[in-house]
């Protein structure tokens, strides 16, 4: 297989990791009565000075929420188009793999040290692919 195949993998895993991520908004229990409502509603509840904005700690909680789902997106969008140029030159698109794959490397850390097992197994396996688009990338040109 070839690079740009590893990276369009890569890609459809991340727009899926960006759908899963964005359908768990607001990323809280629905329970209302769960132990967890008195944390969000405290995170709601007080205002805050940040840089000269008043926010709360549900405002920046929900706002990196939504930051993560946008970056997740773009993500797959930039992995499908690097894997088009892959198809010409898979050497020249080897430093931006690299780059990505370190980023969901550490994200795959992340996950296993702070979250749960969907984001780390999607997590893992856009790394598996971009380790392997990187490797292939090297010595493949494709037509």
């Amino acid at each position: 297989m070839t690079p740009t195949t590893f990276l369009r993998i890569a890609s459809i895993i991340t727009l899926l990791y960006f759908a899963g991520h964005t359908s768990g908004m607001p990323w809280t229990p629905d329970v209302v009565d769960s132990a967890t409502s008195p944390v969000v509603e405290a995170m709601k509840g007080h205002s805050f000075d940040v840089a000269g904005s008043m926010r709360t700690y549900w405002d920046i909680y929900f706002g990196f929420g939504i930051s993560i789902s946008l970056f997740m997106l773009i993500s797959a969008v930039v992995l499908w188009q690097i894997s088009s140029l892959a198809k010409t030159d898979a050497s020249a698109v080897r430093p931006i793999i690299a780059v990505f794959l370190i980023g969901f490397l550490a994200n795959t850390l992340l996950s296993w040290k702070y979250f749960f097992v969907v984001p780390l197994a999607m997590s893992a396996a856009i790394s598996a692919c971009l380790a392997v688009a990187f490797v292939t990338a090297r010595r493949s040109k494709q037509v």
